[in-house]
């Protein structure tokens, strides 16, 4: 179902017109109003009218997390903090948080832009939907929650973490959409199954999930195990939250990007160009609706491409590639590239290990070790040495192949591996620098 047929469908030459005419808007008002972009903007030489069309976006300043950090906590803010009428921050585990603010036109906009991304991921008026994204401070629980209302579902607000409540809720009150990251969907599915319970005697036809990249096999995993259709959801505080993107329920190929409030570009992370659809980069994003923190060409450290193609479900804005990983989690293994959902990739296709992995760097000699540690079945884990150790063997050879980088691999006996309620820490990086 598409919850706003007018703005998704919208033919491109009508949508570029409101890009444009929102986009000369909100450089004017952060001109106006944020002294950090009136300092960005004289030192390019551009002035707000100097914006007269899409392609003079590229001419604007770039924006990072360590801005951000720098103008902490309000000083991105581009509206009176009387006009603020809530506040949500990141984790702030590698520096200071990043702070954001919202309106109350904003949270109604956010409201309608997760009605969307609930509708296109298979949510309706008669959905309940299980939300256990963390509430608080992270965007991803509220997110879904305010959209969840503005679709008329009705939502249980459980939040991560106390699994087996978790399960027995889902069980007593039925719901039928779950919304977590994908990594916690898989914890789940394991407790339920410690509990003697089924996911297919539960009522899930489909799952939002998102706030951490994951790869089609993780997908493929998911679905076997929580028996529902998996949907891909993206978001960043920065931009707004949840909300920014999502697959359809009809394609799975691509995520619909809301483009009436978000402009997408891909950049080469090194040269800063930007680059054809098509190919694969970082992503930025700038927002063109938001009040109280609009952002200009956000630096988000995620990769992807564009496809400007209509989709088969009708709407027209481009649709983003999964996300692959990030610049700044991409581990580099003695001059190759590695990003862990490329490593996950290779490890669902092999029979006999389960989805849980960690990868371990390590410098010996000055050479770089790449050990991966991933949880194998209760039946593999009960075989002989001779045979796990081909296991071993085999998934080191088909990482080489695919990646091209040489790995240790270790096999580790069932649930050994740390589970997440949120994000699961996929990389653990002991080089010093």
């Amino acid at each position: 179902m598409i919850y706003n047929i007018e703005y998704e469908t919208m033919p491109r030459e009508a949508l570029e017109a409101i890009q444009l005419r929102r986009l000369q808007s909100t450089v004017e008002r952060v001109y106006a109003t944020v002294p950090f972009y009136r300092r960005k903007l004289q030192e390019a030489g551009i002035a707000p009218a100097d914006i007269r069309s899409l392609e003079d976006l590229r001419r604007l300043p770039f924006t990072t997390k360590q801005d951000l950090r720098d103008n902490y906590p309000f000083g991105m803010f581009a509206v009176p903090m009387d006009n603020v009428v809530r506040i949500h921050a990141s984790s702030g585990t590698t520096g200071k948080p990043t702070v954001v603010g919202y309106t109350a036109r904003d949270i109604g906009m956010w409201s309608e832009l997760m009605a969307r991304a609930l509708s296109a991921g298979g949510a309706s008026r008669g959905d309940i939907i299980h939300n256990a994204y963390g509430y608080g401070l992270f965007t991803g629980g509220l997110g879904v929650h305010y959209g969840a209302e503005r679709l008329g579902a009705s939502v249980i607000p459980i939040s991560g973490g106390n699994t087996k409540r978790q399960i027995m809720i889902m069980k007593d009150f039925g719901p039928t959409i779950l919304t977590c990251t994908p990594s916690y969907a898989l914890h789940l599915a394991e407790v339920a199954v410690d509990m003697g319970l089924d996911f297919k005697d539960f009522r899930f036809r489909s799952g939002i999930f998102g706030a951490e990249p994951w790869s089609e096999q993780m997908r493929a995993e998911i679905e076997r195990k929580l028996n529902l259709t998996a949907i891909d959801i993206y978001g960043l505080s920065e931009v707004i939250g949840p909300g920014v993107s999502i697959e359809c329920l009809e394609a799975k190929k691509g995520l619909h990007v809301f483009e009436d409030h978000f402009i997408p570009e891909v950049i080469d992370p090194k040269t800063e160009e930007v680059l054809p659809y098509g190919v694969s980069g970082e992503l930025v994003f700038t927002s063109i609706t938001k009040e109280a923190f609009p952002i200009l060409r956000y630096r988000t450290r995620d990769i992807s491409s564009l496809n400007p193609e209509p989709c088969v479900c009708g709407r027209t804005h481009v649709r983003m590639h999964r996300i692959s990983g990030r610049t700044d989690d991409m581990l580099i293994i003695r001059g190759v590239n590695v990003f862990p959902s490329q490593i996950e990739s290779v490890l669902m296709e092999t029979e006999g290990v389960e989805p849980h992995y960690q990868l371990v760097v390590d410098r010996e000699d000055n050479l770089d070790i790449l050990t991966v540690m991933v949880e194998i079945g209760e039946q593999a884990f009960s075989d002989e040495v001779r045979r796990l150790q081909d296991l071993e063997k085999k998934i080191a050879k088909n990482i080489k192949e695919y990646l091209g980088v040489s790995a240790k691999v270790k096999l580790v006996e069932p649930k050994s591996i740390a589970r997440s309620e949120g994000k699961a820490i996929r990389v653990i990086d002991n080089r010093k620098y």
